[in-house]
């Protein structure tokens, strides 16, 4: 019997939750072969917050928040970490994404298995969640011992900066699905650069002219910041609950549509 094929009928198939992690896991095994790659991703959000936050922090002084002065270190760290969050999220969902779907034709392959697009779309995610959770746990810890942190809410950062990462890995996976060659991406960085400069990462919102006030309340980025800014200064209320709505809606809306074009690429 061994040159007849067996039928699968009857055979249970995996839960999704655990195929879509073997995409995940796929990442890992690769990631960890090339561990120098990975731990890279560290080290630009840090080196700016050394440069900034204890250079520039040094001729600044302190900065008002709230009717509070605080050190400007405790003030930009925050919005360094948010920012390795997203640029760790965006690299993977971007320029990763782009290679295995359009050149190396993994997901080809993957959708011949049980695994399905969609299931694909969530595994990805889950990577750069991963990875944006290792970065942020070692950026609070260094955050933590340069005694830029205020408060002991300080722990909730690191799920704070999941939220981030979350938003944009499905929107960055959304919008990779639609590009065709590598040039285009040069949108992508042209789009990165007013957000980490204009979301209230480096000064607070209220000295921006209020059309620009405006405009920057709609970054995803600004909502991290905001979000992870109040929980290192303790700054702690129901208003918070804004950020994570609006974080956790992009994410959503990302990987809805994420699913939804993977299937048609793939399948049709």
């Amino acid at each position: 019997m061994s040159g007849i094929a067996l039928p699968l009928r009857g055979v249970p198939l995996r839960p999704a939750t655990s195929r879509a992690a073997t995409i995940t896991e796929r990442n890992a095994l690769v990631y960890f072969r090339l561990w120098y790659m990975f731990v890279s991703g560290f080290f630009e959000p840090f080196f700016y917050l050394l440069s900034i936050g204890i250079g520039v922090g040094a001729l600044v002084g302190g900065v008002e928040v709230g009717g509070t002065t605080i050190r400007y270190e405790s003030f930009v760290a925050p919005g360094m970490m948010a920012a390795a969050a997203m640029n760790g999220a965006v690299f993977d969902a971007t320029f990763s994404i782009f290679f295995k779907l359009k050149y190396m034709k993994l997901y080809d392959s993957v959708v011949a298995t049980p695994v399905s697009a969609r299931e694909i779309a969530v595994g990805e995610i889950g990577w750069s969640l991963f990875r944006g959770g290792t970065y942020s746990v070692a950026f609070l810890l260094a955050m933590t011992a340069l005694g830029f942190t205020e408060s002991w809410w300080s722990v909730l950062a690191v799920p704070a900066a999941l939220l981030i990462g979350l938003a944009f890995s499905a929107a960055g996976m959304a919008l990779t699905s639609y590009m065709r060659t590598w040039h285009q991406f040069d949108f992508i960085n042209l789009a990165l650069i007013p957000l980490f400069l204009f979301s209230a990462t480096f000064y607070p919102l209220d000295v921006y002219p209020r059309a620009l006030e405006i405009v920057v309340q709609v970054s995803p980025l600004y909502h991290g910041v905001a979000l992870i800014r109040a929980l290192t200064l303790g700054a702690v209320g129901g208003h918070l609950l804004v950020h994570v709505a609006y974080l956790i809606a992009v994410g959503v809306a990302g990987a809805v549509v994420t699913g939804r074009r993977l299937e048609r690429l793939l399948l049709t």
